[in-house]
């Protein structure tokens, strides 16, 4: 079941109702489920969205939620696939603006983030369950709440490149089942598009070979890391810093031709 997956399920209505809310989801919005698990958070889904397209990889639920849900998905209010999300083809959905909303393994958190990120085409707004401690480093500098000396990461400074992080608040681990050893907490990803990029008159192809080039070995100086990959006069002013020091302005800088 879905616990050998890695998967806990939500059972707190008040942080369902939380999380749809974060999503601002309308009857116009169609909205892209990953892993439903027992169809708590779908339930809900379906009370404010046009359509869900709910994924669930465990077999054993994808049959119980065919069978609570049977009557939408003959309305055709919701499409029920039992598949990897990381097989997930982009171009099954319709043309047109979407959302995503996901209680997601903590393990597929990077790739779930580089997917739908980096691909075409892109939902307008992600509302993700994620480990307390992802979301605060995603946040980083933005969360006033950590230290002023965050560590960025791949990861944070991805999400910041192509949306707006925020946090629609904590959500205990006492609120799953089973409960995980740490609370999680809501990250929203709003405004998603690749505007930064075309703003920053940047290659996004060029701009990621640097960055993961900057954090391919973490202890070591960017002078060490970018050595071959910068000019000399750019890498100049970052050579004694490392990697998770710099600031997404910083990359721009770095990644500029």
């Amino acid at each position: 079941m879905g616990r050998r997956l890695g998967q806990h399920f939500l059972r707190s209505s008040a942080a369902i109702k939380k999380i749809v809310a974060a999503g601002e989801i309308s009857p116009d919005d169609t909205v892209l489920e990953i892993g439903p698990g027992r169809g708590i958070l779908t339930e809900e889904l379906l009370k404010y969205a046009g359509k869900v397209i709910a994924v669930e990889i465990d077999k054993d639920l994808y049959e119980n939620l065919r069978v609570k849900f049977e009557k939408e998905i003959e309305l055709s209010k919701l499409d029920l696939e039992n598949s990897d999300i990381s097989l997930f083809d982009l171009s099954k959905l319709e043309p047109g603006p979407y959302k995503l909303v996901a209680n997601i393994p903590y393990y597929l958190t990077g790739a779930i983030l580089k997917k739908f990120l980096t691909g075409e085409p892109q939902p307008e707004r992600m509302v993700l369950l994620l480990q307390k401690e992802v979301v605060e480093r995603v946040l980083g500098r933005k969360n006033p709440s950590t230290p002023l000396r965050v560590k960025e990461s791949i990861l944070s400074i991805s999400v910041k490149a192509y949306g707006q992080p925020a946090t629609a608040g904590k959500v205990p681990a006492r609120y799953f089942s089973p409960a995980p050893r740490v609370d999680s907490a809501i990250l929203v990803i709003s405004d998603i598009s690749r505007r930064f990029f075309i703003k920053n008159e940047l290659n996004e192809a060029k701009f990621w070979q640097v960055v993961k080039k900057g954090f391919a070995h973490k202890r070591k100086k960017l002078g060490g890391n970018l050595k071959n990959a910068v000019p000399g006069t750019t890498l100049a002013q970052f050579a004694d810093k490392r990697a998770e020091d710099l600031t997404l302005k910083d990359w721009i800088s770095l990644s500029r031709p």
